[in-house]
């Protein structure tokens, strides 16, 4: 039986979070911090639900949806408001790991095979109301749909024997429960609920109108077996006795701590045998700190989090290397990595991290921007303005193609390379940055 997931709703309009689909209350004015909020409290993914009315409002939804995604490190699912496929490319380019079509609409059913085939079927999932809904468009659901959210929970356990499809039951909130925590009768009927072997999470304003109903649910569900934490994973193929520490009175290991995207190394700190595992069980970095004694969870005051991706030990099995999502600043001096004095560089030109390269060059290209200087390139550029860059972009896009027919395939690098250039000074022109462009490549 896979884990079941616990994932909130965030019901989007006129670019805030209201209470739900039907109830217009403001819920949060900011539904990134929200999202955020969610994270911290361990929601395994969130379901952002746009209910703009208009084009222009939908837009403005997206940008929200895109400042959602990347505020956060699990799955965001988008959906809403979507006219045509192009809606639905919209919500995968901001960020969503899913987009969603509404089976209540007959022109979301008539759109679900083509934007299955364009994007993938694993990037599509549906919205159901009931099981009317669900038998009458089984083939389709089965053929070009990846998951099922489906609306009326009570239907669930007919849901899931009706289709061999993940199935997210969307679970409404009883306002009697609201800041008072779950009931154990609640409790009870959400465990059974999840007993459902194709159901794989619960989600809506039952955990969403109360953020420690998240705790309590998963602590529930593991439990019951319903969630195998992922300590008990980890555990699988180490445990802390495999680990050794700096000496039996410290009982510390050295944790290095890298950015996941570009291995940046970010810091160096230690872990006891208890902050090993609160960081596993809540993929929230956590350490020991010498000087306080004391455990301390990373951005708990500066806001500064760290969320586990990935952990290693290296070869003698004392020391951790944890590959992390970095929010801010790592060092406690607001700078980036707690490794930002050089005591010693040798140039070289091999070996180089492409993104360093492109983002030193980028560098130099914002300093002059800021800061111009007389008989600079780059300032001609900037100067002459927008029109000015684009005309020259064309004309060595042009140029790559003409190398490209010469036998000497120098040419075809020279150009590229001023390409890239004039692409950069684009960017700068735009506020594009390197790393807003490896994030959406990585999502193609």
């Amino acid at each position: 039986m896979k884990n079941k997931r616990l994932i909130p709703c965030i019901y989007l309009y006129n670019k805030i979070a209201i209470r739900s689909i039907d109830d217009t209350k403001v819920f949060s004015t900011d539904p990134a911090a929200l999202a955020k909020d969610y994270e911290k409290a361990g929601a395994d993914a969130i379901i952002v639900m746009d209910l703009s009315e208009s084009d222009d409002e939908h837009d403005a939804a997206i940008d929200m949806i895109k400042a959602i995604c990347e505020g956060v490190s699990i799955p965001v699912y988008g959906e809403g408001n979507v006219k045509r496929a192009e809606d639905i490319k919209k919500l995968l380019y901001a960020g969503c790991s899913k987009a969603g079509l509404n089976f209540s609409k007959a022109e979301d059913i008539e759109m679900c095979a083509d934007v299955s085939k364009r994007f993938g079927k694993s990037k599509i999932f549906a919205s159901v109301l009931n099981l009317v809904e669900l038998n009458e468009n089984k083939d389709v659901l089965k053929e070009y749909v990846s998951e099922i959210v489906f609306i009326t929970y009570t239907s669930v356990p007919d849901a899931c024997k009706a289709v061999d499809i993940p199935i997210i039951a969307l679970v409404p909130d009883d306002d009697a429960l609201d800041n008072n925590g779950m009931p154990d009768d609640e409790l009870k009927k959400l465990v059974k609920l999840c007993k459902n072997e194709n159901l794989t999470g619960i989600g809506g304003e039952c955990i969403g109108h109360d953020m420690e109903n998240i705790a309590l649910i998963k602590n529930k569900l593991i439990e019951k077996g319903l969630i195998t934490p992922e300590a008990e994973s980890a555990k699988d193929k180490l445990t802390w006795d495999d680990l050794k520490t700096i000496s039996d009175s410290d009982g510390l290991i050295p944790v290095v701590v890298q950015d996941y995207r570009n291995n940046e190394v970010l810091m160096v700190a230690y872990m006891n045998e208890e902050a090993f595992e609160q960081t596993l069980n809540t993929g929230n970095m956590t350490y020991y700190s010498r000087s306080r004694q004391k455990l301390w969870v990373k951005g708990e005051e500066s806001g500064h989090h760290q969320y586990l991706k990935s952990m290693y030990v290296d070869c003698d099995s004392d020391t951790l290397l944890a590959k992390v999502e970095q929010i801010g600043a790592a060092c406690h001096t607001g700078n980036r990595t707690c490794f930002y004095t050089n005591i010693y560089e040798k140039e070289t030109a091999s070996g180089m991290n492409p993104l360093t390269v492109f983002t030193s060059v980028m560098d130099v290209i914002l300093d002059r921007k800021a800061n111009p200087k007389e008989g600079s390139y780059t300032n001609y550029l900037f100067d002459k303005g927008l029109d000015k860059i684009l005309k020259k972009l064309g004309e060595e896009a042009t140029e790559i193609v003409i190398a490209a027919k010469n036998p000497n395939p120098n040419e075809v690098k020279y150009e590229i390379s001023d390409f890239l250039y004039h692409m950069m000074v684009l960017m700068a022109e735009r506020g594009i940055t390197w790393e807003e462009i490896t994030e959406e490549l990585s999502k193609r």
